[in-house]
């Protein structure tokens, strides 16, 4: 174990890998939280934690397409629990034209049928006739993990702090993954508004995420443990932090009841909304200023490049070269 402390502020998905990373590469580490209750205040517990470097590909610089790929392997080499079936992308008849467009600017799949899809998700039955599968995507349950990366960066040796907003003691670095907490320290950081839904379909029995093209009101379907299933879409460019609206809520219900109509009969149990940082081309960054090294940013990126940022960052402060995709 190197005799070198890092503080780590901030314990969202961003703050979790480096930490993790880090008490694994033989770091001391120290992890602050301002939030007494683990990830409260964390917009990674509203993520759908899609691992899904193809379909995200298709709304992103390209040149993010094998920096996203390395960072799914880093996830498939971790302890922590991925459910590796795939994404599946369907689109009604009316809407051939959006799914077409979407195959055309990304790789990774498999053009299906309703036979194929028949297949994939018994429940759809014939409701769609075509889509794209993509047969290397993953995904996981961001809360159930977020936990396990507390308890294994602890039983590392990593030392956790809930609740702490005052001075912290001095170390050899300081890694800020912050979010939005940085916003007076990052001019160009700004806010991206996603809103989101839990709700419990014990009918239905989807094992991959779903998500439906439509020209307005697109979606995705995530199966998490319990016969729950997160909801989401929207990206809107505000700094509000309130509630769900009702136009967007009825949009992401109404989006699920057209993938299918079971969901008419599930009960919410949570709208939530939150603020996802971003930099101006939706790029994650990782900033060294001397022995502060910010790591900022994800967007709607968080849960698919953390691995690699923290992978890099240990990097960086064992050789002290900035080798790698994300440095500024």
């Amino acid at each position: 174990m190197t005799s070198q402390t890092i503080n780590v502020v901030g314990a969202g998905i961003f703050g979790l890998w480096q930490a993790y990373r880090l008490a694994s590469d033989g770091f001391q580490v120290r992890l602050y939280e301002k939030s007494a209750t683990p990830f409260a205040d964390s917009s990674s517990r509203l993520a759908g934690a899609m691992l899904a470097p193809f379909c995200e590909a298709e709304a992103s610089e390209q040149h993010l397409l094998p920096h996203a790929l390395q960072s799914v392997e880093l996830w498939r080499a971790s302890p922590f629990a991925l459910l590796e079936n795939g994404t599946l992308i369907v689109a009604p008849p009316r809407d051939g034209a959006e799914l077409t467009a979407f195959e055309k600017r990304t790789q990774g799949h498999q053009r299906v049928g309703q036979k194929d899809i028949e297949q994939l998700e018994p429940d759809l039955g014939d409701r769609f006739s075509q889509g794209l599968y993509y047969n290397q995507e993953a995904h996981l349950a961001p809360r159930p993990v977020m936990e396990d990366m507390l308890d294994h960066i602890v039983n590392l040796g990593g030392q956790v702090f809930l609740g702490h907003e005052g001075e912290r003691p001095a170390c050899d670095y300081e890694i800020d993954t912050r979010g939005m907490g940085a916003k007076q320290d990052l001019s160009q950081l700004r806010p991206v508004r996603g809103e989101m839904a839990v709700v419990e379909a014990k009918e239905l029995h989807f094992s991959r995420p779903i998500r439906l093209l439509h020209p307005r009101h697109p979606c995705y379907i995530v199966p998490w443990p319990n016969s729950q299933y997160m909801i989401g879409a929207t990206v809107i460019e505000s700094d509000d932090e309130g509630p769900v609206s009702v136009r967007s809520g009825l949009e992401l219900l109404g989006s699920a009841f057209t993938v299918h109509p079971g969901f008419g009969e599930a009960k919410i149990l949570e709208l939530s909304a939150g603020i996802r940082p971003s930099f101006p081309d939706n790029i994650p960054k990782i900033i060294i200023e001397g022995r502060s090294i910010v790591v900022n940013g994800a967007y709607r990126h968080g849960f698919l490049l953390a691995p690699l940022l923290a992978a890099e960052v240990s990097s960086y402060i064992r050789r002290g070269n900035k080798q790698g995709a994300f440095f500024q």
